[in-house]
Order: structure tokens, then C-alpha cells, then sequence
């Protein structure tokens, strides 16, 4: 299998490096002696990475051709728009049958090239807006560390293309050979959960001069006590109907939701931060019982409280 993974100038070499390490990894201590990997840049042109190292002896565009598997592993942070050759590029090695694979902000040029026309993609968090945003006929899902459709793979941001990348093995190659490659890289082959463990949730400035602003005060001083939309609109000084319509204009959400990811953020700080108990920190973070909060936690990041203390704390 040879597999094409494409470099520009003022990318980071973890970027790069993540698809090179995984299936060169498979290709030397797995069963597939026959994986080649080549890097190439437009043109074939030398870049200097985000590092400053200069990187040469690139292969050009011709290495996409006969490719089994095209990596984009990454893009620049400002999103630009990739060049219509650079699409059409993307599109044509897809229609020949090259599995297409974009890793972090990777997928934003495969989604230009229009082949997740109504399909599924995922990318780093903080560029999921933006995202979707730009291609309305994608579907962004925040939370996914990786999806695959077969011809087409995205990623979440930056250690999630490790993910992607073993999965591929294991589509490819099976359980044990990712087993394998993980374990020479000392790495789950696996991860549990998904990209919505690493977001860091935003909490819209609180100004006490303003109603929705005093109301958020109030609630993030007061969460580990059952709190109702009742409540907040007579710290808003307002009525419930007009204080909701106004909170989600304002914040772009509801006012239970809102409390729900302020709840969950307190958890996860003192799982991180303490050695509370679980029932106590459902309790301290204002869930009515260790059920709900065990559940909701696992709803909102496919994993268990204690999973998660073990893997932050």
C-alpha cells in the first residue's frame, strides 16, 4: 500500500510526523512489510516547518497518483481556502479509489473538495465552527475523536490523528496488528471517550450590570443547589418566558443547558483537582443524585467519572 502524505511550508512536525510514525510503525514490527509512505509538497518544493526545521528532497503532486491512501494532515490555522488545483486534486485521487484522510484541520480542505457532500466530518474543536460555517452541506461532529466512511476519514485535533491512524491499521490490517503498532509506540491502541474530554467549555464574561450577566454570577456562586429558570430570571429581574428568550440570544443556548455544562464543569475540575469521592462531587456540583450525574457525565463525554479522574487527575 503506498500512502501520500502531504506537507506545507509552517506546519508542525508532530502533524507530520504522526502519520509517518504510525504506518511506518505497521510496516516495520507489523505484517505489512509492503506500506510505503512518501511525503510530497505542491510543487515538490522544500518547507521549513512551524519549527524551523527545513524539510527537502520532497516528492511533487505525481506521488498522489498511484497513492492507496492520501494524508492531509494538517492545514494552516487560518483556514484558508485551499487552491482550486489543490481540491481538484482531492477529488480526482477519490474518484480513482484513494482512501482520503484528513487529520485535524486536515479535513478542512477535504471538505472544500466537496466529497463529505452530506456526510459526517469531524476536526479539531475549535475549529468546528468555522467549519461548518464554511461547508453548510457537512455535518461537523464536535465530540468525535474520529470518523471514518470508508473512503473518507477525519480526525479531531492533534493526538486524535494517532487514533485515526491506528484505526486505519485496524481497518486494514486487524485488532492484533494495531495492537502491535500501539504498543511499539507505547500508546493506547484504543482511547475511551472522545474530543469533548479536551474542550474547555467558555463561560461568557459575567458583567453584574447586565441581567444575563448578574443571573450567571448568581448561578455559578449557588451550583451545588438545585436551581430552576425561576430563579435566574428573578436574579435577571426579569420574567422566566422573556428571561429565556433573552439568555439564549445572549449566550446561544438555553438556560438549562447552560447550567448542565457549568455542572459538568465543576465536575471535571474536582475530579481533576480533588479526591472527593464521586457521590460527593456529584452533590458539590449540584446534581440531585450519583445516578443522573454518572449518567450525564457519560452522555456528555463517553466515559465514566472514574475513567476520567484516572486519565486527568
Amino acid at each position: 500500500m503506498r500512502i501520500a502524505i502531504h506537507a506545507f511550508a509552517g506546519m508542525s512536525m508532530f502533524h507530520l510526523a504522526t502519520p509517518l510514525l504510525v504506518f511506518t510503525e505497521a510496516a516495520e514490527h507489523g505484517p505489512a512489510p509492503d506500506w510505503h509512505t512518501v511525503v510530497w509538497s505542491t510543487g515538490g518544493e522544500p518547507i521549513t516547518t512551524a519549527e524551523g526545521v527545513a524539510l527537502s528532497l520532497l516528492a511533487g503532486a505525481e506521488a498522489v497518483d498511484d497513492a492507496d491512501v492520501l494524508v492531509i494532515p494538517s492545514w494552516p490555522d487560518d483556514l484558508p481556502a485551499p487552491d482550486p488545483e489543490f481540491t481538484a486534486l482531492i477529488r480526482a485521487a477519490h474518484a480513482r479509489g484513494t482512501v482520503v484522510v484528513g487529520l485535524c484541520l486536515g479535513a478542512y480542505p477535504v471538505a472544500a473538495s466537496g466529497i463529505l457532500h452530506g456526510r459526517t466530518a469531524a476536526t479539531h474543536w475549535a475549529a468546528t465552527r468555522r467549519l461548518a460555517e464554511d461547508h453548510p452541506s457537512v455535518t461537523v461532529d464536535p465530540s468525535a475523536l474520529y470518523i471514518d466512511h470508508g473512503d473518507v476519514l477525519t480526525s479531531a485535533g492533534t493526538a486524535s490523528g494517532l487514533d485515526a491512524c491506528l484505526h486505519l491499521v485496524r481497518r486494514r490490517l486487524g485488532a492484533a496488528a494495531a495492537a502491535t503498532v500501539a504498543r511499539h509506540m507505547v500508546i493506547a491502541p484504543h482511547r475511551e471517550g472522545d474530543q469533548a474530554q479536551y474542550i474547555e467549555t467558555p463561560v461568557p464574561a459575567a458583567d453584574d450590570t447586565d441581567p444575563i450577566g448578574r443571573a450567571t454570577s448568581w448561578a455559578l456562586a449557588n451550583l451545588g443547589r438545585p436551581l430552576h429558570v425561576e430563579q435566574l430570571a428573578e436574579q435577571a429581574r426579569m420574567s422566566p418566558r422573556n428571561f429565556s428568550r433573552h439568555f439564549r440570544r445572549v449566550t446561544g443556548t438555553t438556560p438549562a443547558h447552560w447550567l448542565l455544562s457549568r455542572r459538568l464543569d465543576r465536575a471535571r475540575t474536582l475530579l481533576e483537582t480533588t479526591a472527593l469521592p464521586v457521590e460527593q462531587v456529584a452533590a458539590e456540583s449540584g446534581f440531585a443524585s450519583v445516578v443522573t450525574f454518572r449518567q450525564r457525565f457519560a452522555a456528555a463525554y463517553a466515559t465514566t467519572p472514574s475513567s476520567y479522574r484516572r486519565r486527568f487527575a
